[in-house]
């Protein structure tokens, strides 16, 4: 019994150790992408293909961690080279003069369930935002130690001066003001 009960003790330090540290994303194994509504009836997808992002955790389930994270607005795609310098430009992004999209926050854990909360900055202006987390746990492998997440949430593009605002007859807009955003993450932690 006194075995067992050393070799329980040991799986839960192991785990517990295992969390805490620095993570780096793995960008092979990740994808940033947005969703937005496109004359009311459709919806169009892009995603960033250079981004960032560093967590820091002190806890065994990584409650509390600190979240940073940077994409550069040049490489949003949504497969359509029109579409994407539209976006680029100053009625959406302007990544010239806003070469980033940031965020700096902390991963809180409620119960079973987890929230991204923190500061998100596109063209120089910071509002604060919550993301709904699923983490899908820790692993070993490869050597080393990797975890995944999977991020859910939404922003209105209007309070980030994205200030295209062309309607149509009925008064829609074209591009919807909600744009939705998924991240699929995978974290290798850092030796």
């Amino acid at each position: 019994m006194k075995k067992l009960n050393l070799f329980i003790a040991t799986l839960l330090v192991a785990g517990a150790a295992a969390a805490q540290g620095t993570w780096t994303i793995d960008k092979a194994h990740s994808k940033i992408r947005f969703t937005a509504t496109h004359m009311v009836v459709a919806e169009v997808e892009g995603h960033f293909k250079d981004f960032d992002a560093t967590v820091t955790s002190t806890g065994a389930d990584f409650n509390g961690a600190d979240v940073e994270f940077t994409t550069k607005v040049a490489s949003l795609t949504t497969e359509n080279d029109q579409r994407d310098n539209h976006l680029r430009s100053d009625d959406f992004f302007n990544a010239e003069k806003f070469p980033e999209i940031k965020f700096k926050g902390k991963l809180v854990k409620n119960g079973n369930n987890y929230e991204l909360k923190g500061d998100f900055t596109i063209r120089d202006i910071t509002k604060p935002v919550s993301f709904e987390v699923t983490y899908g746990g820790n692993i070993e492998a490869f050597g080393g130690q990797k975890a995944g997440f999977k991020l859910n949430g939404k922003i209105n593009r209007f309070d980030y001066n994205l200030k295209f605002d062309k309607k149509l007859k009925a008064g829609d807009y074209i591009v919807g003001k909600e744009i939705e955003i998924t991240c699929k993450i995978e974290l290798n932690k850092k030796a």
